[in-house]
């Protein structure tokens, strides 16, 4: 008989229960515990439960009082592993503003004040007070994209790699899964410190690098000279990110005075048959932990509960975003097999009512694409393959996408299926007929436009202003427009009046009052909706955020403006919502400045 399936353990009461006189590895989380494939701490600890080991969690502990919580489950037999959850903690805090945000959507009842500033970093440092011998592992998108030294937009300072501050052992980057296997493995051993430079996608501090100077590693400027002088940071920020777009990496070392970080080169692209076992459903509970019952739904998860990841990683390289810097810019996409047997247990959970709100990834329709030569994608330094033009290199083929769409839509129990995570609409344009019957362009667009649309389509020109536009690594506006006359004589095809939704950013690097002013003329002039837009926050380690920082493009060393002001971004803000009285008489004198 197959044990049945339970939550993780997340107090002590639960260890008895199980029977545990010991815990192998206590994983403590900024996020209410989800335990679910969206959710990054459930998976890790599914994916080291599957090792044999024994896995606790410590969710959104008290960090205020006499730390009883970090006590609460003792002290790990391997390691401790941090996380602040699945956002950064100051991003899930506060607005692009810095004002304070009054909700958390990773928390029960969605209430804000559970987890602390900098989680990670904090969580760290005191368990290194509590327990001082024992190994500190960090995770997660905020230790990820903090592993060198970085710019922190909430203190305005160049902070060091979190490393440091954090106190940590070691730190995984990116997607987590085999990194973190790899070191539970090394664990087991009592002079696994030794042996640290034979994993892969991880950090660490190093008292010395002759060991990897015969692995020609890229050596990054001492950050003491980053502090004195911005333009050896830039040509820092060039290197890392050349060195991240290609799918065979060396390792990045950064100096600190007397020591090092060392960041050793990534796993290679996860393979289909890898993304399969990183699929947990059939672990897993997909559900919030009983204990929130009573405290509320956990916003996160009602957005998600329905929807289904097909793949992870980005090749758009948008100079605002993280996840190529996170999960990477290749595509790994998981099988039509795997999915459709997440497709038949979601249709059985109780809470499922015949609607699929996704089917995608960072972009929805860039499932199983890869370039046609991999050994091209090897070394290649583009941080998009899609601007300033589409790499010829690139297969973007939609027919499996496309006919994973259909098989869904025929499973016993779904009603309906929408793309929710929004499509990459410069894939779905060419000028080559031949192309786009090929690669099957139009019957995508037919397909999603005719069955998968909920009344509207997201998708994300972002801005109007060529210069800004390509400073943000988007195609330009007309491409936009091309897309938005296909969009359209579909849906009169089919009958339908729905309706594009754009994303724009306000106060990216760039970009003036003056061309936000152009842009509300030009979305009033296509009948275009701007109720979903933002305004830039710098976030580590992106291109818009180190041209945010030092005031110039570090790959040209060309001036960029930049809105740092709180009068400008508040002025450039307004024109998304030029149409309400409150703005029109600001927006008439911005207008009528010289």
């Amino acid at each position: 008989m197959p044990e049945r399936k339970h939550f993780l353990p997340i107090t002590k009461k639960e260890l008895d229960y199980l029977g545990w006189d010991y815990v192998d590895v206590i994983l403590v989380n900024g996020d209410a515990y989800v335990d679910h494939p969206s959710f990054g701490a459930a998976v890790i600890g599914r994916v080291l439960e599957r090792e044999g080991l024994r896995v606790a969690i410590l969710p959104q502990p008290n960090w205020q009082d006499d730390l009883r919580d970090f006590k609460k489950l003792g002290t790990p037999r391997l390691f401790f592993g941090v996380t602040s959850g699945n956002m950064d903690s100051m991003v899930n805090h506060y607005t692009a503003n810095k004002r304070l945000r009054s909700d958390d959507a990773y928390t029960a009842g969605g209430k804000a004040g559970f987890r602390p500033d900098y989680a990670a970093t904090v969580y760290s440092r005191i368990l290194r007070q509590l327990f001082p011998d024992t190994p500190i592992v960090l995770g997660g998108v905020e230790a990820s994209m903090r592993r060198l030294s970085h710019y922190d937009y909430w203190s305005d300072t160049l902070k060091p790699s979190i490393l440091l501050d954090s106190q940590a052992d070691v730190l995984v980057y990116g997607m987590g899964e085999r990194p973190i296997v790899q070191l539970a493995r090394l664990m087991q051993h009592s002079d696994w410190r030794e042996h640290l430079a034979e994993c892969s996608q991880i950090a660490y501090i190093d008292n010395s690098i002759d060991r990897y100077k015969s692995e020609n590693p890229i050596l990054l400027h001492d950050y003491a000279e980053e502090l004195q002088d911005k333009r050896k940071y830039g040509e820092d920020f060039v290197a890392m990110e050349k060195e991240s777009n290609k799918r065979v990496q060396r390792t990045l070392i950064q100096p600190y005075t007397d020591k090092y970080v060392v960041v050793r080169s990534p796993f290679p692209v996860a393979t289909t048959e890898e993304m399969d076992s990183f699929a947990l459903f059939d672990r897993m509970m997909n559900a919030p932990h009983p204990k929130y019952l009573k405290r509320g739904d956990i916003p996160a998860f009602e957005m998600i509960k329905n929807s289904i990841t097909i793949h992870r990683g980005c090749f758009g390289g948008c100079s605002f975003c993280a996840i190529a810097a996170h999960q990477g810019k290749a595509v790994a996409s998981r099988s039509e097999e795997s999915v459709m047997r997440e497709v038949e247990d979601l249709v059985q959970r109780p809470y499922f009512k015949g609607h699929i709100s996704d089917l995608g990834g960072p972009s929805a329709n860039m499932y199983r694409m890869q370039g046609r030569d991999l050994t091209r994608c090897e070394g290649c330094t583009r941080a998009s393959c899609l601007v300033p033009k589409r790499c010829p290199n690139l297969i973007a083929d939609h027919h499996a996408v496309t006919a994973l769409y259909r098989k869904v839509m025929e499973t016993a129990g779904v009603k309906h299926v929408t793309i929710g995570s929004g499509i990459r609409y410069e894939l779905l344009l060419t000028d080559d007929e031949r192309e786009r019957m090929q690669w099957g362009l139009g019957e995508y667009l037919r397909q999603v436009v005719h069955h998968h649309v909920s009344g509207r389509l997201k998708v994300a020109p972002e801005h109007t202003d060529a210069e800004v536009l390509a400073l943000m690594r988007k195609p330009s506006f007309d491409r936009f427009l091309e897309f938005l006359e296909d969009f359209n004589e579909e849906n009169r095809k089919c009958g339908k009046n729905q309706q594009l939704i754009p994303y724009f950013i306000a106060s990216h690097p760039g970009c003036t009052v003056e061309k936000m002013s152009k842009l509300c003329d030009l979305t009033h002039q296509y009948r275009l909706m701007t109720d979903q837009v933002q305004d830039f926050t710098p976030t580590p380690m992106t291109y818009a955020t180190a041209m945010y920082y030092l005031g110039y493009d570090p790959y040209t060393g060309k001036k960029v403006h930049v809105a740092k002001s709180k009068q400008e971004r508040q002025d450039q803000h307004i024109f998304f919502f030029a149409d309400l009285p409150e703005n029109r008489k600001r927006i008439r004198q911005l207008r009528g400045r010289k």
